[in-house]
């Protein structure tokens, strides 16, 4: 399984968590959910929910009114077919949820990752922000010192695009930095021992969904997959 492909049956496990859909229902959501599945087609989707529905994880449902159904028999049409969890196909997303290895920083992968970071523990979201922020400022490095060695080369506008594609990456790890501080104060604060915990609180700290977003006005989040300097 390529990467491209594993990173796409992640993101389809994930959007079916939250609810049964069919396949046109799945495709709207990966375009405008997780912008960086825009490029993917039917042709690409399809034999993914095959293969997932194969493996175990996922099963076809009839998704229309008996009479629909019969409608669209008789004007040749395809009923459609909807797709559900099982539970197994949640066993294994959480599996998937739990890894935090260098796969999970990179650049598409870490976008789908971070659209589930609600579903994920605190820990796993604290080694996977940490683990992204570390390749970033690798390649940051390389890429000042890049810049170094052919300056004299470049023109005005190549100079330009490698700064412009440094600030992209400057802007990401900064971003980054505000997460991984916001992680660190909410774990900090509700594991003090003066803190108070109601109902609400104890339920999220059990699921591990609260905190984790900069609670601040005006900071946008730069798309991880939108890096002009790969």
């Amino acid at each position: 399984m390529s990467r491209r492909s594993g990173i796409l049956e992640f993101a389809v496990l994930g959007l079916l968590r939250e609810a049964p859909m069919h396949g046109y229902e799945l495709r709207k959501r990966l375009n405008t959910s997780l912008g960086i599945f825009r490029a993917f087609s039917y042709g690409t989707l399809y034999p993914c929910l095959k293969t997932l529905v194969a493996n175990g994880w996922l099963i076809e449902e009839p998704g229309s009114a008996p009479e629909e159904a019969l409608a669209a028999s008789l004007a040749g049409r395809r009923a459609k077919i909807v797709y559900r969890l099982t539970a197994e196909g949640k066993e294994h997303f959480e599996e998937l949820l739990s890894h935090t290895g260098p796969d999970a920083w990179e650049d598409e992968h870490f976008a789908a990752r971070f659209a589930f970071f609600g579903q994920t523990e605190r820990e796993v979201r604290m080694r996977v922000l940490e683990g992204r922020r570390s390749r970033l400022e690798e390649r940051l490095e390389k890429m000042r010192a890049s810049l170094n060695r052919t300056r004299e080369r470049l023109d005005d506008y190549t100079l330009e695009l490698q700064r412009h594609g440094m600030e992209s990456v400057e802007r990401e790890v900064r971003w980054l930095n505000e997460l991984i501080e916001s992680e660190r104060a909410g774990r900090d604060q509700r594991s003090g021992p003066d803190a108070p915990e109601g109902a609400a609180q104890q339920q999220n700290r059990e699921s591990g969904e609260t905190g984790g977003l900069p609670r601040h006005g005006g900071s946008t989040r730069p798309d991880p997959s939108d890096d002009t300097a790969k």
